[in-house]
């Protein structure tokens, strides 16, 4: 029996649950849809332009202003996701993005488009906050960087699709073209808010109410073996504060224990220990320099930026965006699969180094094309088109996708919906300002200027994250918290060894209960 044991919890935690993988693809599909938002907006915008004849000021407050909507959506699906669960934030945000969609798709001026970027905003940042969440909640330790990057891998995903709907509707008469580009987005809104219906709740949330028998049994479903189920059960019960020993399928919660999500505002601001105090600069500091690096700017004004660089033509720029698609797609996709390899810091230190390089050149040869006035520089062209390229391809081999995978695992089970919700809103902040600045930014310091302070901004997050963020690859949801205690070494040999012999511990504990 002891061997068998031995098997189930060595080699079978190895493997990857399909089902709680499925369950993780399917809360990834919305930021699909957010992804093809983000992504349509970018080609959308010069047709935009066109037929309601706006400045370049009111451009930018569409282009910005779902970030901004997001950024309260984010604030509000922490507290409703300790309400009424993961998985009907989920459908709610799917429910609040269809009828953007459906707004943005109708337009007969630029107040209703403005009102349905408002209401998908509000959408996105549901999405944003509640999907890495769900799916950290719901993997083992061993692939929940896997499956919590997979929100991300859905955002490239979307932002493809985004580019080649420009060029699939491009030739559409002018009044329709970018209204079925924006609309379209409602069909599988619609589908994923019917398809979230039939997956299971976040177990963590449900032990946190008291529902341990539905947990179990869901715990079971997204465990590779009996062992594995019981001990991340163990791990959760104690987390949240119920007796280890206690096999009651409901357990009545006190109302001192506040299980939707009561008081943590001031846990996490106004009283904070050492620790979360800690947790919540990271979680922070990571949302902040994902969009203040500059990736929105090439993002949504890529177009701009290959025309700037000496791309004429509507169609060779079309086509230069679909490449950045691609690249990010390609990236990311590499990194998903990688980051639970070589874990959360080595990924961001080697991310932020070569961004920083790219966009030291990037701001480089876009300042020399500005300065050849009306002589054309093909090898200043080619070389600006390389270097985005390549800013894009190191942000999603790291930053992309790890910061929405160590802001949702990083925070306590009580303060992890609130917690991460507040670094979505700064993601979302940040986003915004970059959307909505940096048109009148490259007009007052040139657009390779814009680029230099960008790659300033790379060089501050490298030590930021250096000094701040320590590895939590491999770890347990409930034991990543003792990573922040100040005076901890968390990433040295000592502290793995630490972290092996709880590990060890916990196994001999199952071992003896059996």
């Amino acid at each position: 029996m002891n061997s068998g044991m031995e098997k189930g919890v060595g080699e079978n935690k190895d493997k990857l649950n399909v089902y709680a993988a499925a369950c993780a693809i399917v809360a990834s599909m919305i930021s699909i849809i957010f992804g093809y938002d983000t992504g349509v907006m970018s080609g959308a915008m010069l047709f935009i332009k066109k037929e309601f004849v706006i400045k370049e000021s009111q451009l930018e407050i569409v282009a910005g202003i779902l970030n901004l909507c997001a950024l309260v959506g984010s604030l509000c699906a922490g507290r409703t996701s300790d309400i009424i669960g993961r998985r009907y934030t989920i459908i709610l945000a799917s429910c609040i993005f269809l009828l953007g969609s459906v707004l943005m798709g109708y337009s007969p001026n630029y107040a209703v488009l403005l009102a349905g970027r408002c209401t998908a905003g509000v959408g996105v940042g549901f999405a944003l906050m509640i999907a890495p969440v769900y799916s950290a909640e719901i993997s083992s330790p061993n692939y929940r960087g896997f499956l919590s990057s997979l929100p991300e891998l859905g955002i490239s995903i979307g932002i493809l699709l985004g580019y080649i709907s420009n060029r699939v509707f491009a030739g559409l008469p002018l009044h329709e073209g970018w209204r079925i580009m924006l609309g379209i987005a409602a069909i599988p809104s619609l589908a994923l808010a019917i398809g979230i219906l039939k997956m299971p709740e976040s177990p963590r949330w449900l032990i946190m109410q008291g529902r341990l028998g539905e947990a179990k049994k869901i715990l079971y479903q997204v465990s590779n073996d009996d062992e594995e189920a019981e001990e991340r059960l163990l791990d959760i019960k104690k987390a949240a504060g119920i007796d280890e020993n206690c096999n009651d399928d409901i357990v009545k919660i006190p109302k001192s224990r506040k299980t939707h999500g009561e008081g943590v505002w001031k846990e996490l601001l106004l009283r904070p220990t050492p620790a979360v105090r800690w947790i919540l600069i990271a979680a922070v500091g990571i949302h902040f320099f994902e969009h203040a690096t500059g990736i929105e700017a090439v993002i949504l004004y890529g177009p701009r930026i290959f025309k700037k660089a000496g791309v004429t033509s509507h169609h060779k720029i079309l086509l230069a965006q679909i490449g950045v698609g691609l690249i990010k797609l390609t990236c990311i996709s590499i990194s998903t699969v990688t980051v639970d390899r070589f874990g959360r810091r080595k990924l961001l230190l080697a991310s932020l180094a070569g961004m920083f390089v790219s966009l030291i050149g990037l701001a480089t040869f876009l300042t020399v094309v500005e300065h050849a006035g009306d002589k054309k520089l093909v090898w200043a062209l080619v070389m600006s088109i390389i270097a985005c390229y390549s800013y894009v391809m190191f942000f999603n081999l790291g930053l992309a996708p790890v910061t929405w995978v160590y802001s949702s695992e990083i925070f306590p089970l009580k303060l992890r919906a609130q917690g991460a919700g507040i670094g979505v809103a700064v993601n979302r902040l940040m986003n915004a300002t970059v959307s909505m600045s940096f048109l009148s930014l490259s007009e007052k310091i040139t657009i390779g200027g814009a680029f230099y302070l960008f790659a300033g901004v790379s060089f501050a997050a490298w030590f930021f994250f250096f000094f701040l963020c320590p590895e939590t690859k491999g770890r347990a949801l409930e034991d990543i918290e003792i990573l922040f205690t100040p005076g901890r070494k968390n990433n040295s040999p000592a502290g793995d060894s630490i972290q092996n012999a709880n590990v060890n511990t916990r196994e001999v504990e199952l071992r003896s209960a059996t």
